[in-house]
């Protein structure tokens, strides 16, 4: 028949399991549960359960807040109403506009200024060369597949500007398309379904929390 463990032995098998030296990094901790017979939920291997368990709640919360930070809030999307700069700053705002002047067909008036945004951040010239050439080839030339409302003043000083081409030489072409949005398609977008849906569900949304 095998040997019954006493009380005794029992403390010292724990007292040897817990003193023993720490694993090396990398080597799997023993089942230390396997001596728990006290219950008391202390050992390694059940506050590496619960530091999983930590983690994952931490992930889940993490995911949901991201989602939640992709749609704008009611403020963000009221304070495109009252001000058309803070709109186009606004990476939502922007998107939103775009959606409203694909259905116009305007699209093109946004994505050149977006461009001329980016090239007045280039310092480097071979770089600037490069985009400048793009954004004429794109949206200036007479042979461009996109149409963007420069008058022809406009786009002479830009075919002289080729020669040395600079990060500033669509400023006033920039300048132009932008208050052509200001002051023709933002008024529209406004009251457009596209903005008033979207205001309407920022609002339910409110109400709702």
């Amino acid at each position: 028949m095998p040997r019954s463990v006493s009380g005794v032995e029992m403390r010292k098998r724990q007292a040897a399991h817990i003193e023993a030296p720490p694993q090396a990094p990398g080597q799997p901790r023993p089942n230390t549960c396997c001596l728990c017979w006290c219950g008391c939920c202390k050992c390694l291997w059940n506050e590496d359960r619960m530091e999983r368990s930590e983690r994952q709640t931490c992930t889940k919360m993490d995911s949901i807040e991201a989602a939640e930070e992709q749609h704008p809030s009611l403020e963000e999307v009221l304070s495109w109403a009252r001000s058309f700069e803070m709109m186009l700053r606004s990476l939502e705002g922007r998107e939103i506009f775009r959606e409203f002047l694909r259905s116009e067909y305007s699209e093109d008036n946004l994505l050149f200024w977006l461009a001329c945004e980016e090239l007045k951040k280039e310092t480097n010239p071979s770089v600037v060369d490069e985009k400048a050439r793009i954004i004429y080839e794109d949206y200036v030339s007479i042979l461009s597949p996109k149409e963007v409302s420069l008058d022809s003043r406009v786009r002479e000083g830009i075919n002289q500007s080729l020669a040395e081409p600079s990060n500033l030489m669509y400023e006033e072409a920039q300048l132009q398309i932008y208050t052509l949005m200001h002051r023709d398609s933002y008024p529209r977008f406004l009251n457009s379904s596209v903005y008033r849906d979207l205001l309407a569900s920022r609002r339910r949304t409110c109400l709702d929390t």
